[in-house]
C-alpha cells in the first residue's frame, strides 16, 4: 500500500504484552496466506524505549497500548491507529481477535487494511503538502 501511493517508509510491529521470539497465531497465518502475506517468519517483540525513540509515528490499537508507549517516551508521536486514520480523537481502537475464529481475524484484517489505507493517505497528503 505504502509503495502505492509513492511513500518509502519502514514498519515494525510490537506488543506490550508480547513475548518476544513468539509466532503468528494459528488464526493470524491463515488469514496472512489467504491475502497473500508470507507471516511464517514474524517474531513477535515486545515494545521497548529503543524502540520507541527509533520510530517517529507510533499507531496503537488501543488507548491503553497509547498510554503504555508514552510511558516508554512516546509522547506526542503517539496514536491510536483509528484516531490519527480518521481524524479523531475517540481513542476507539481495533479489537484483537487473538483466541478467536477465523472469521474474527477477518474482521480484524478487513478493518486494519481500511485504517491502514487511511493512515498512508494521511501520510501521503501530509508529507506533500509540507514539500510545497
Amino acid at each position: 500500500m505504502a509503495q502505492e501511493r509513492g511513500l518509502l517508509v519502514e514498519f515494525a510491529s510490537a506488543g506490550i504484552s508480547a513475548s518476544d521470539g513468539t509466532t503468528a497465531s494459528d488464526g493470524a497465518l491463515l488469514v496472512g496466506m489467504e491475502r497473500g502475506l508470507a507471516l511464517s517468519a514474524h517474531r513477535a517483540q515486545t515494545v521497548s524505549p529503543a524502540l520507541v525513540a527509533q520510530a517517529s509515528l507510533v499507531l496503537a490499537m488501543g488507548g491503553h497500548h497509547r498510554d503504555r508507549v508514552e510511558a516508554l517516551g512516546g509522547t506526542g508521536k503517539t496514536w491510536v491507529l483509528r484516531d490519527f486514520a480518521e481524524g479523531t480523537n475517540a481513542a476507539r481502537g481495533v479489537s484483537d481477535p487473538f483466541g478467536g475464529d477465523l472469521a474474527t481475524y477477518r474482521t480484524t484484517a478487513d478493518e486494519l487494511d481500511a485504517l491502514i489505507a487511511k493512515v498512508l493517505d494521511r501520510i501521503r497528503a501530509e508529507h506533500f503538502s509540507a514539500d510545497g
